[in-house]
């Protein structure tokens, strides 16, 4: 199953989708997508790590910064791991994943578009596959100031044409705004 959670930065997506998380399993997993820049944003994520730890879960964290579907499935066709125990795992987010696409491809926003939307794809025959629930978390960046160049511009449409693609696809979607979650589908 796919959930996609979205809303805008600070608003408790995050929070949400861990809770839902540990309400199916005891042992959910985090994909961690973010490449780490500078010193402000290790702090982030090592505040990030301390919060799951905090939490009677026992979190797992997996990195990928780009190809999630395969990382997951490199992870799990290793592992041993009881089949009765529900699978969840949380990604956080797709922002960031996107990000590191346009970093990569240079802002070629079709190509970025074409890859992700594979990616996506390959997300759902994930959870098919493994009986996997996805808590797919992204931000609403296109409903504050129009972007002031033509990179964030661009960034924008890509971000707002994979929100629309990922809220088809899910099972359920859910805004956060305020911290309080709003049923989308």
């Amino acid at each position: 199953m796919i959930h996609y959670i979205t809303g805008g930065e600070r608003s408790g997506k995050s929070s949400l989708a861990q809770s839902l998380a540990e309400q199916i399993s005891d042992q959910p997993y985090y994909l961690a997508t973010s490449r780490v820049l500078d010193e402000d944003f290790a702090k982030r994520v090592t505040r990030n790590i301390e919060d799951r730890a905090e939490s009677n879960s026992d979190w797992i964290t997996i990195e990928a910064d780009i190809h999630l579907a395969d990382v997951l499935e490199r992870y799990f066709v290793k592992q041993t791991f009881d089949s009765k125990q529900p699978i969840a795992i949380v990604i956080d987010c797709v922002t960031l994943w996107l990000t590191n696409y346009v970093m990569d491809y240079d802002y070629d926003i079709d190509k970025c578009l074409e890859l992700t939307k594979q990616e996506i794809d390959q997300l759902c025959n994930f959870a098919h596959q493994y009986h996997a629930t996805l808590f797919i978390i992204s931000n609403e960046i296109g409903m504050s100031l129009h972007a002031s160049t033509s990179e964030g511009r661009k960034f924008v449409s890509l971000q707002g044409w994979v929100n629309q693609y990922l809220a088809q696809i899910a099972d359920k979607a859910t805004l956060v705004v305020s911290g309080l979650p709003v049923t989308l589908k």
